[in-house]
């Protein structure tokens, strides 16, 4: 140290040799054996830097001072190598830029190196992401606040969900791709819910809204080279102004009313509908079965007249005389009947079918 060379190898205080003096004219405690301490105080500062030196000396190539200058290389150089070396992760790509121009290839994930501070490198995370629009239902905002087509207005909220395709065309053909990014967004919403209804994007057609302004938001930042695939536009909340929130709510009751009472009519006009298709089914196989009924009765009466007929054919006068008597048979049966005989008058005789039949009734009612 420099009080050492100049005093001899003593310290500070101007003790040289073996006569070490303190700053209180008294030398140094020093520890019992070979470094000649005194009373077993604790060792000599000074004497322990001293023998450091030494070391060191004997150490280091060109003495101290050269290895001074050896540590300080050593130094740059761990710095360099750590500026130098760089991780991608497994989400991630890298763009190496060298003097500011970036190269040709990306960096896949791993550990890599360049040439640092002629090169750096741009990380760009290139997995799903998720940009949100729109004021969220009840803040004092009106970011989100939209003109319908048919003079409504409405608070959409909405995402857009992208992934980075491009990590070169991402860094460098957009200032900002963020906020590119929902500009565009929101100019593609506004003017799709423009020439729509409200009720559309409350909850008839959100679904055809989100592709439509997905298409538009795509075709937009390909035109700018960007270098993002926008994979869905999602429509989380949809509500009116809270000035007139109230007022919605009540159109939107009044609307979900009307669609149930729509659907209870239809239902009772199918099961009218089906009772009567029903009830005609059985009118239409009631009238089949009749009509097979009759054709039957007409072609066995048919049948009956022509068998008849040959029998009229092959006998006139016994067949006559066979349906005069049934015909007799078949008119006389139900009526009152008087016998009267030529000789004798009228003949007395006991009708006891008749009688059997009234005594059945008879009994029939007291019962």
């Amino acid at each position: 140290m420099p009080w050492s060379n100049q005093n001899g190898g003593g310290g500070p205080w101007g003790g040289g040799g073996g006569n070490n003096q303190g700053p209180w004219g008294q030398g140094p405690n020093r520890p019992r054996g070979g470094g000649g301490g005194n009373n077993g105080g604790p060792p000599d500062l000074e004497d322990i830097i001293r023998r450091s030196q030494d070391r060191l000396r004997g150490v280091m190539p060109g003495g101290f001072n050269g290895g001074a200058f050896v540590i300080v290389l050593l130094v740059v150089l761990a710095f360099l190598a750590f500026q130098s070396i760089y991780t991608v992760q497994p989400d991630e790509r890298g763009v190496e830029l060298r003097f500011g121009r970036p190269k040709e290839e990306i960096s896949m994930p791993g550990l890599h190196f360049h040439l640092w501070p002629l090169e750096s490198v741009e990380i760009v995370k290139v997995t799903e992401q998720q940009q949100n629009i729109g004021a969220a239902r009840g803040s004092n905002s009106n970011a989100g606040w939209m003109l319908t087509g048919d003079q409504n207005i409405v608070n959409v909220q909405f995402s857009v969900l992208f992934t980075v395709t491009d990590p070169k065309a991402y860094l460098f053909q957009l200032e900002t791709p963020a906020a590119t990014l929902q500009q565009v967004a929101e100019s593609a919403m506004r003017e799709v819910v423009g020439r729509r209804p409200a009720q559309d994007i409350f909850r008839d057609n959100r679904e055809g809204i989100s592709t439509e302004v997905r298409n538009i938001i795509q075709g937009t930042m390909d035109s700018y080279g960007s270098g993002i695939s926008i994979n869905a536009v999602p429509i989380e909340d949809a509500a009116p102004p809270r000035e007139v929130a109230d007022a919605f709510e009540e159109v939107q009751r009044a609307e979900q009313d009307e669609d149930r009472f729509v659907e209870e009519a239809n239902q009772y006009a199918n099961q009218k509908l089906g009772q009567a298709r029903g009830q005609a089914a059985q009118i239409r196989e009631e009238a089949s079965a009749y009509k097979d009924k009759v054709v039957n009765e007409a072609q066995g009466e048919a049948q009956r007249f022509v068998s008849i007929y040959n029998e009229y054919a092959n006998a006139p006068d016994v067949t006559r005389r066979r349906i005069f008597l049934e015909t007799m048979e078949a008119v006389l049966k139900n009526s009152n009947k008087i016998i009267l005989d030529n000789k004798e008058g009228v003949v007395p005789y006991l009708p006891i079918n008749e009688l059997m039949k009234q005594s059945q009734a008879t009994q029939g009612g007291n019962r």
